[in-house]
This record gives C-alpha cells, structure tokens and sequence, in this order.
C-alpha cells in the first residue's frame, strides 16, 4: 500500500522569491483564490497579463473567479446568433455556419461592420473576478502602500496539497508576517489569519478591491470605469458586513467576518480596507449570487478543507515512481501530484473548465467542449468519478440547445458546439462553429464514468443520461455523407489540427476512428437499456471510410494537403485516445507515430499532444517511446514551480488540458485497458522505473 500522504506531501510547492508567473490557488472546482508571494492579492501591478503580454514576459494574474459569476458587455445593437451567420453549400444543400468572427476581435483590433456581431456574441458572456482580496502595507502611517513584492524580505510561501493550505511568510518594515490562506471546499469562500505586530500598529491591513467586468481576451478585469459598477457596503454587526455588487444585469453578494478591527470604505470608489488592533487578524470572505452565505470562522473553514482534501488524497488512484532510476521519475511523479491538485481546483466543478481554469481567463472565461475531455477524462481513470460527473449534468441542461443547433443546421439528433458560457450557445467562429471532435466527446465520458461508478449505481446512470447519449449518436449518423456505399466526414468540417480550409477537408483520421468508437459506445448504452443496436448506426459503423494512406502511414486528412507537420499531431489519437477498433491498423499508426516523433514543429504543438502521444505509444506496445513522449523536453511541455504549462505567454500562462492529459495518459500507461494483457504497459521492463499503483480503473 502507498503511502499516500508522504507521497503527495514531498511534491509540496515550496517559492522564496517572487515571480509575476508564479501564483498559487486554493479552491473547489466552481470558486478559486490566487494568491501571490503574501498568500493574498497584493500585488495586482505585478501580475497584470495586459502589462506583461505587451511587454512579451510572463505573468498570471491574481483573480478570484467562480463557475457563476458571468457578466454580458449591454447589447444596444441586439446582436444575436443569426447576424454572424455564412451560408456554406454542401450535398444537403445550403447550411448556415455562425463564422463572422476574426482574430483581430479578440486582440481589440479595427472591425469591419459585417463582424461587429460575432464580435459581441464571441466575448459575450464573459466570466468575472469577484474581488481582490490583498494586504495594505505601509512603512509609516500615512505612507502609500506598498504595490511591488520587492519591499518584501525573505519572502517565504508554501503549499501543502495534503490539505490545500497556503502558508506565507516574509519580513516588512522589520517585523514578520504569516499569512495562511485556505478556500472552503463546498461555496465559494475564502478564509485568512494573519499575523503580525504590523497589524496591531495599524501598517498592515486588508485592502478589498473591486473591478468592472473585462470582455479582454484573458483579462478579467477593468479598473478604470468606476461608474459602471456599484459596491455598497452594509454593516451587520460589529465584525461582519456586507457588500453589494451590480454590473449592469450580473448582481452578487460579498459577506465578510472577522475577529477584530474595523471595516470601513476609502476615498477610492470600490475600495474598503479592514484595520485591526492585534497582532492576529482573522478574516472569512464569502461571495454568493443569491445573497448572504452567512458566518463561518477561519478555523472552520480550514477544518473543512484538511478533511476534504485528505478524503480527496486518500480515495481514488495513486502512483508511487520513488524507486525508479530513471532521473525522470522525479519530476515525473511532481507533475502527477501537482496535477490531481491542480484539476481539482480548477476543474472538478459544476461546469466544464475553461483552459486556464480558475485563475486567469482565456477566451474570455468560456470553455472549449473539445478541451473536456482532456480536462476530466482522467477523474474517472483515476477512480474520482463523482468529479466527473459534477459537469456532465451540464451537458442535460442545455440539450435544448444542441438540438437547436442540429435543426439549424438540417441535422437529427444533437450537436455539441466548441466554446460556449452557461447557457449552451455556442461562440462564433471561423474555426470553432466547424469543429467536430468535440461531438463524440459526451459518449467517451460517460463510458468512462459508467466503468468507475460502483456496480450497483450503473443502470442509474444509463437511465439518466440515456437520451442524451441517443441525441449526440443520431447527430453522428447524420452528419455522416453515403458516396458509393462508403459513409464519409464531409466538408464542411474543422479537425482537430485546425489548421486545414474548412471548406473542402474531409475524412479526417481521428475523426473517423472517434466516429466509429462513439457509436460503438451508443450501440453499448442502447443493449444496457435492453434495446437492440440501432441497425442504421451499425451500417455506418460497417461501412464508414478508411482512413488516408501515404507511404504506409496516415496523413491527417483524406483531402489535399493531407499532413502538415504543424500544431496538434492528432491523427495520433485514432489509436491511443480512441481504443483499438476496424479503422486503424496498428503497424501503420506504429510507423505514423514514428514519422511524427523524427519531423514535427514541437514549438507549435500544445500541452495535451505530448500525452496524447504517449498513449498511442503505449497501446502500440512502445513504452519507451511512450516515457519519451509524455516528457518531451520542449517549452509547451515545461511543467514550472507551481506545476502550470504555459502556451503562448501570457496571452496563455497556463493551461489545464495538460495536466488532466498527463493524468490520463499516465493512468493507461499504468492500469492499462481491457486487452492489455500486461501491468504498467506504459512504462520500461529495464529496471530503470519501479511503478506502485493502485486504484485506477483500466480504459477501454
């Protein structure tokens, strides 16, 4: 048995210097904190994204974000879906294609009139930061407060996965203070005690800040229109208050309860500051969308956490590598645990996550239906399902939606859509309105949930989610288009690899593989239900392409120009993400993982492709190339201090789709799947990797 608690507690974060890209977050899934080097929210100049991406470093901002709170720019114009329609001709005659969108809309560029709307839909709505919470300190009273960490002396901080705790420390004006921050696991609160003689002597107090709504790319932020928002504070008791927030139609509730001192508003609209007389000051923020979350302690808060957390360490899977050679295993086993605590703050919640999770915004706080899987897949694998299932109730929620779309469109059933708010309308697009892998995606998940849910909860499950699985399944059969008795992925369409014209790909080789497999799992829920397979789905599973060949290897697209070696390799995927099926010969997609490995753009790819090709390896029987793989020396695969992959800078300083595809990708290498045959078949029989598991369900 692993020792679990030694295991996570060796890999805990440790900083002792500031950096603007290092931020740490305690949260729940639907409601984050970050911090930064104080273990609170003061130093916002110092990680603003907007400063940093303009002057091509890296920062992440210090937010407080939730999966509720949204906010919609106002829409004098009434800008709805229809105005950013193109109508593209196919064999089923004209459809309609919401496309009227460009980049430059995105970056704040000049827009033509035609794209105005997709412009508004695209970044409306857009996710807010609820409020910054940091420390005021000041070297005399009277004195402007301190705005960069580097009047800090020896600043120390430290988080401890075991049970979520951030604990800070450093030296101001020649005194020591500790901060220790800890969120609560079930609403969306935060909770501090901090000690000093500053605070008694009144140079070290908390400083409330709140912004208007941001419809940037990633900032979740506006400081500058003080006019457009409202914060009223309201006093409900002696150390309990609270404040009320209105921007525009998006309204919420901020509840406050300390243990001494007193909370009082400045001469800066939005601002309050909490001035104590103690050495210890202890403060609880909660933030509610439907009114007051009422009173709770620091120290309820943290009892709270420590026992989620250890029921979240001690449950589910676990990977123990301490005895391998390989100087890898290490950092190996650092990112596995940084992972599982980093996905489940960021993206455990009620809602899919957004690809920067609940730290800073990217694309506006929306999130990407294709990126999902990649984000939760591996809750289930690592027997967590209850985490998984928290968002898949999303997907009911707005199948009105998705069918709507398919109609649209002249489609049966549902089709899922690639970025999207709450409410399920998909964003505008040149790319995303075209994408389709995303589509097969719900039926994966709900596999996977259905093999990690206990045996006697299973047909509870099919039940509930049984009509959605049909929906997504007839979209599939009828997007697909019968030419001489093949059934074919016709364009218009978008892969995986974004990088193709939309307007004339076909057949792309992921794509037909993930076809045939999330059919194959609607035939399996249909026989669950006592049903027979649906004949017109087996048709097209008997009868739906092959994929490409050139020179026997794949190539991503049956259409010209068939393979380019830029940004995602995910022709990989047919065989690895996707389990073995008809479609895909193994010493083919052997000899195209090779041909990718010796001649790609690394510099291109994203953080989820480096585990995606480790797990084609492995169900390709090459572990070596599998380790290889998952620990690419590369920037997009670097795994920094605080255990975030940044992308493109700060345009995205972190990106969470890697870490849950790290996790997946380890946890087939280690359980492996059905057909097997083998323990660890992801990892080296040479001796240099010594792999303890436990508790992980095998894939598929």
């Amino acid at each position: 048995m692993i020792d679990r608690e030694s295991l996570v507690r060796r890999h805990a974060v440790e900083i002792t210097r500031p950096d603007p890209a290092h931020v740490l977050t305690v949260g729940n899934g639907d409601f984050a904190y970050t911090a930064d080097i104080t273990g609170m929210q003061t130093f916002v100049g110092y990680h603003d994204q907007s400063a940093a991406f303009a002057e091509q470093r890296l920062a992440v901002h210090n937010a407080t974000l939730s999966n509720w709170g949204w906010h919609s720019m106002p829409n004098p114009d009434g800008f709805v879906l229809d105005d950013a329609m193109s109508t593209y001709e196919t064999a089923r005659g004209p459809v309609r294609y919401p496309d009227k969108f460009d980049t430059a809309a995105m970056m704040g560029g000049e827009l033509p009139e035609e794209l105005r709307a997709g412009a508004w839909l695209h970044m409306n709505p857009h996710r807010i930061d609820l409020g910054r919470i940091g420390l005021q300190l000041r070297t005399a009273p009277g004195a402007e407060p301190e705005t960069y960490p580097e009047a800090l002396a020896n600043p120390r901080q430290r988080l401890d996965p075991w049970s979520s705790t951030l604990t800070s420390s450093f030296g101001y004006a020649g005194q020591e203070v500790r901060v220790t921050t800890v969120a609560d696991p079930h609403h969306s609160r935060v909770a501090f005690r901090i000690e000093s003689p500053l605070v008694a002597s009144g140079l070290a107090g908390v400083v409330l800040k709140f912004p208007y709504a941001s419809d940037g790319f990633f900032q979740t932020s506006d400081w500058a229109s003080p006019d457009r928002h409202e914060s009223t504070l309201e006093p409900s008791g002696e150390r309990a208050a609270t404040i009320r927030r209105v921007l525009d139609d998006t309204a919420y509730t901020v509840r406050l309860d300390w243990t001494e001192g007193t909370l009082s508003a400045t001469a800066d609209p939005h601002e309050f500051v909490l001035t104590g007389t103690a050495d210890t000051l202890e403060l609880v923020v909660g933030f509610s969308p439907e009114g007051d979350l009422g009173s709770r302690t620091f120290v309820s808060v943290a009892d709270a956490a420590a026992t989620w957390w250890r029921d979240f360490w001690t449950s589910g899977a676990a990977l123990d590598l301490s005895g391998s050679t390989d100087p890898r295993a290490a950092e190996l086993e650092r990112r596995v645990v940084l992972s599982q605590y980093l996905t489940a703050v960021n993206g455990s919640g009620s809602l899919p996550p957004q690809e920067s999770g609940l730290v800073a915004n990217s694309w506006f706080g929306k999130f990407h239906l294709e990126m999902h899987w990649w984000h939760a897949a591996h809750f289930a694998a690592w027997g967590r399902p209850e985490l998984l299932a928290r968002s898949m109730d999303w997907y009911l929620s707005v199948l009105g939606e998705a069918r709507a779309t398919a109609r649209r469109q002249s489609y049966e059933g549902a089709r899922w859509p690639k970025q999207v708010g709450p409410a399920g309308q998909e964003s505008p697009s040149d790319i995303g309105s075209l994408l389709i892998w995303q589509q097969p995606h719900p039926l994966y998940l709900l596999e996977l949930l259905h093999r990690a849910q206990p045996e006697d909860r299973r047909a509870e499950l099919v039940t509930k989610f049984a009509e959605l699985v049909d929906e997504t399944a007839r979209f599939m059969a009828s997007f697909v288009e019968k030419r001489s008795g093949v059934y074919h992925l016709p364009a218009p369409l978008m892969p995986a690899q974004e990088f193709y014209d939309a307007k004339t790909t076909e057949d792309p080789t992921f794509e037909l593989a993930y076809w045939w497999w999330g059919l194959e799992i609607a035939q399996l829920w249909r026989e669950r239900l006592g049903q027979e397979r649906d004949k017109r789905w087996q048709h097209i599973q008997d009868h739906i392409a092959e994929p490409h060949q050139r020179d026997g290897r794949y190539t991503a697209v049956a259409t010209e120009p068939h393979l380019r070696r830029d940004d995602h390799p995910s022709l990989l995927c047919a065989l690895g993400v996707v389990p073995a099926g008809p479609l895909i010969a193994p010493d083919v997609m052997e000899a195209t993982l090779l041909d990718v490995l010796g001649d790609w753009q690394w510099d291109s790819a994203w953080g989820w492709d480096f585990p995606a090709m480790a797990m084609t390896a492995t169900r390709l029987g090459r572990p070596d190339l599998a380790v290889d793989a998952l620990l690419m020396d590369t920037p997009k695969n670097s795994y920094s201090a605080v255990g975030h992959t940044a992308q493109i800078g700060s345009l995205l300083p972190l990106y969470n789709p890697a870490n849950g595809g790290l996790l997946a990708a380890v946890s087939l290498m280690a359980a492996g799947w059905d057909a097997a045959g083998t323990d660890c078949p992801g990892f080296p029989r040479d001796g240099s990797w010594q792999v303890q598991h436990e508790g992980f369900i095998v894939w598929p």
